[in-house]
Formats: C-alpha cells, sequence, structure tokens
C-alpha cells in the first residue's frame, strides 16, 4: 500500500490539542482554561451581514480576497498604525494560520533555516518542518520577562536562515514586544536579507503599552499577520489576513490560489461588517479580558506564584515547581476538573509551567484558579505526581 510521507510520520501532535481531546470525551464536569477560544458570541452586526450575503448568493471570489474587504484592511491598517498601506499588499486568508503557512510556502525551501520563539504557539514548528525546513529557536526565558535577546537572535543567523517568526502579544506567555526591540530584530533582517514573519493576531487585545506592526517599519522585509478570530470573537469563521511587502504579494496569491481557491464569500462579508461596522465590542471584550487577566494574577500572587504579568492577549504562564513534568501535572488537573495546556506543548522554554486560557468567564477563571492552587499545595508544585501520570 501506498506510505505516508516520512515528515507527516515524524511530526508530533499538538500538546494542547492532547488535553482538548481528552476534556471533549469525559461527561464529567470541566472547567476548561486550556485552549484560546473566546467565550463571547459574535457580534450581531456580523453574524446578519453574514445572513444576509448569504441570502444574495455565495460565489466564487478572488483568491486574495474580495476588493471591499482589502481596501477596509487597508484603511484600517493605516488608521491603526499610521500608514498609507494600498490594497495590493493586503491578502486575505483562511484565517491567520493559513496566512502564516502561505508566506513560509512562498518563501522557504527544504534546507532553509526557520527561527522560532520558544516558548511558542507549537504550529509554526510544525509548519517548517512540514516545509523540510531546518527550525532554529531563541530562547523567550520567564526571566526575561518572555522577551528575546536581540543579540542571541543574530548569533543564530546563518546563511541557510530564510525566515524569523515573531509572535506580539504572544500565545503563550502574553508577551509584548517593546518597539525598540522589534526595531533591532528588523535590523539583523534587513542586514542579512531575511524575511520577518510576524504573528500580530493579538494586537487588538493589549493592556499595557501598545502594539507594533512589523510590517509598517521593515516593509520589504516584514509580513504582518493578523486575524478576526480573537479581535472579534470569530474563531469558527476563519477569517485572517496579511500585510506584505509589494514583492511578495504576487507569490502568495499564488499559493493562496492553489491551496484554497478562495475564502467563502459569506465569511468575507461578515469580515467587511466587522472591520466597517461598530466597534464597541472590541473594547468591551477587551476590558474583560483585562478584569479576568487581573483576576487570575491577583489569586496567584496572593497565594505566593512568581509570575510574568501578561501584557496582552488572554494567556497567563503559571510556574510549576523546578523538575515537574507540565505534561503529568496537565494531565493530572483533568482529573480534578480543569483543564490547562502543558508548557511542554510551546518547546523547551517551558517544561515546567501550565498555561491558563483567560478567554473563559471570570467564575470559571475563580474556580479554575482555586483548583490549580489547591492542586499546587498538594502536589508540592506537581514534583508528588506518581509515575503513572506520566505514563498516561
Amino acid at each position: 500500500m501506498p506510505s505516508p510521507a516520512a515528515v507527516t510520520t515524524t511530526l508530533p501532535h499538538s500538546g494542547i490539542r492532547e488535553i482538548v481531546d481528552l476534556a471533549l470525551s469525559l461527561d464529567t464536569p470541566l472547567v476548561r482554561l486550556e485552549i484560546g477560544e473566546p467565550d463571547f458570541p459574535t457580534p450581531a452586526n456580523i453574524v446578519e451581514a453574514a445572513a444576509a450575503a448569504g441570502r444574495r448568493g455565495a460565489s466564487y471570489v478572488q483568491a486574495s480576497g474580495i476588493p471591499p474587504l482589502r481596501g477596509a484592511l487597508a484603511e484600517a491598517l493605516g488608521r491603526r498604525y499610521d500608514l498609507d498601506v494600498p490594497s495590493s499588499r493586503v491578502l486575505v486568508s483562511h484565517g491567520a494560520v493559513h496566512a502564516l503557512d502561505s508566506v513560509l510556502r512562498a518563501v522557504v525551501a527544504p534546507g532553509d533555516a526557520v527561527m522560532i520563539p520558544d516558548p511558542a504557539w507549537p504550529n509554526y514548528e510544525m509548519q517548517a518542518r512540514l516545509l523540510g525546513a531546518e527550525v532554529v529557536h531563541y530562547p523567550m526565558p520567564a526571566e526575561r520577562g518572555y522577551l528575546p535577546d536581540a543579540d542571541e537572535i543574530r548569533a543564530l543567523v546563518t546563511p541557510r536562515t530564510r525566515a524569523i517568526v515573531l509572535n506580539s502579544p504572544s500565545n503563550p506567555t502574553g508577551a509584548l514586544l517593546p518597539r525598540h526591540l522589534v526595531e533591532e530584530i528588523l535590523r539583523i533582517a534587513v542586514e542579512h536579507d531575511i524575511l520577518v514573519v510576524s504573528d500580530e493576531v493579538y494586537d487588538e487585545i493589549v493592556f499595557d503599552g501598545a502594539p507594533v506592526c512589523a510590517a509598517s517599519i521593515a516593509p520589504d522585509h516584514a509580513v504582518s499577520v493578523f486575524s478576526f478570530s480573537k479581535t472579534y470573537a470569530m474563531t469558527g469563521w476563519r477569517v485572517g489576513y496579511a500585510l506584505v511587502p509589494e514583492w511578495l504579494a504576487d507569490p502568495l496569491t499564488r499559493v493562496l490560489e492553489s491551496s484554497i481557491s478562495c475564502l467563502s464569500s459569506v465569511n468575507q462579508a461578515a469580515a467587511l461588517e466587522a472591520i466597517t461596522g461598530d466597534q464597541s465590542a472590541v473594547a468591551r471584550m477587551r476590558e474583560a479580558y483585562r478584569a479576568r487577566r487581573d483576576l487570575a494574577v491577583g489569586m496567584l500572587t496572593e497565594a505566593g506564584f512568581d509570575l510574568v504579568t501578561p501584557r496582552g492577549a488572554f494567556y497567563l504562564m503559571v510556574p510549576l515547581a523546578d523538575g515537574a513534568d507540565s505534561r503529568a501535572a496537565a494531565l493530572d488537573l483533568v482529573t480534578r476538573g480543569l483543564s490547562t495546556a502543558p508548557g511542554s506543548a510551546f518547546g523547551q522554554g517551558a517544561p515546567h509551567a501550565l498555561r491558563l486560557s483567560l478567554a473563559a468567564s471570570e467564575e470559571s477563571i475563580r474556580t479554575g484558579v482555586g483548583t490549580l492552587i489547591a492542586w499546587h499545595r498538594e502536589t508540592a508544585g506537581g514534583l508528588a505526581l506518581e509515575a503513572e501520570t506520566v505514563r498516561r
């Protein structure tokens, strides 16, 4: 019989999805803080715009996105980051994950090197490895506030380095890269003619400081990727977009054509209403996430945890005891009625930590954090777990 490509048999499953699948398989009540799924409904005006588009009739449209949406996105980016952006540099994708994957496909060949942060959302590494690229991790340790060091990144660059992935605000840490640091990394990219692929999907969920659009600083050497999923509670609608260099627009369009033909015209109508309509829901959700962050950080700090307070996104990294196995901890917590994401799912940089998603209700966060605090005390921060938990 035919056999799968070798890379697909060695590609690890997502450590986040392991917990998600386990949570979905249980019939018992569970406080779910393992996945970044906003608990808010998609605003009604967006849903109605989609319904109206559906009644008019869905059809094939341009692979790079319908012109009204691309124009509206260019205008919105211009207002947000004080830019003069032509719509030709804005391409629409099937969610941000599709934009990230398509950009890498457009510039990375087998044997090239792709630099990604550690800890980081695991899909970056999965996408690079599927392309036959070498993955090079640059560290973002907790003791540095989960921020990278530009000199460390520079030292890791080789003639084979084709792309550097940034993510700010960060999943899983909530860290927000300051402008001067983004500028330093972009200088490295320009010097070595490398493309920076900047995942900025949480750019409108920032609590302290301001987001930085990498593509606005080095327009020929950076791609900024955005999404409607988190900003507008539209995860299931699967609409993302990217601000790309002019030289990349046509190659990237070819990749989009080959992978999805085009994004649903109904979903693009919803996105058009989201970006041009009433924005008050965005501010309300952002303030709710801020309150949830403050609640979780306050409870854990009072209980004696040493935390790095996230400045954006809706995630919080909670340290376990040194030497504790985060996967074992996450599996054990599910039996206690709480699902979290193990730090090991995000690389080697946070093996003794758990990621909490603060996209759940305040009641769920209060209950879940209380469970975590009690569990932490009972298990000595996870060190007292039995070996059987690890083997599951």
